[in-house]
């Protein structure tokens, strides 16, 4: 479920905010599609907020692979992302957070590197890592994955942000 993982990664999702969207959350624009995510861990009051997913530059675009996933298999109401049976046949359920889990751990299996180092919420990681990296301001990757503080998003952004104007890198 390669079309999970890029949605995942480019809206900074947790495993629970991506199975819970319904085709009815998307809202689809000239720049990219609109997520509109209704709870959260962050937000138990139902309060909802938006995430913006863009379209790619690279070989790997979310939204298209959103829409090529929607035009496949003809979801038009109800939960996006669904089980695959072996047989190829998408079923009518809801994909479970744990599933999501276990097809990352596959997917890196399958390109050799070692599962164990990698778990449900590294794409959320990967994002905030990457952003950071890049230099985007902390609030507006908050914004994108709804951490509540630049504390709880510390926890995400990986080691190397360290190397990003590294004193000793001016140097060496």
């Amino acid at each position: 479920m390669v079309l999970a993982g890029c949605v995942r990664f480019a809206g900074g999702f947790r495993r629970s905010e991506l199975v819970a969207i319904n085709h009815e959350d998307l809202e689809w624009g000239r720049q990219g599609v609109i997520v509109h995510l209704r709870r959260s861990k962050t937000d138990q009051e139902g309060r909802g907020r938006k995430v913006g997913i863009p379209h790619g530059r690279g070989a790997h675009c979310p939204v298209e692979a959103l829409r090529d996933w929607l035009d496949s298999i003809g979801i038009e109401d109800g939960p996006m992302f669904r089980p695959v049976d072996r047989h190829g046949n998408v079923g009518d359920a809801r994909l479970s957070a744990e599933a999501v889990a276990t097809v990352i751990k596959a997917r890196i299996a399958a390109i050799g590197l070692d599962p164990d180092r990698y778990s449900g919420h590294s794409l959320r990681a990967g994002l905030a890592t990457s952003a950071a990296t890049a230099g985007v301001p902390s609030w507006k990757i908050r914004a994108q994955t709804g951490h509540a503080s630049d504390a709880m998003l510390d926890r995400y952004i990986r080691d190397d942000e360290l190397f990003v104007d590294n004193a000793a890198s001016h140097l060496l």
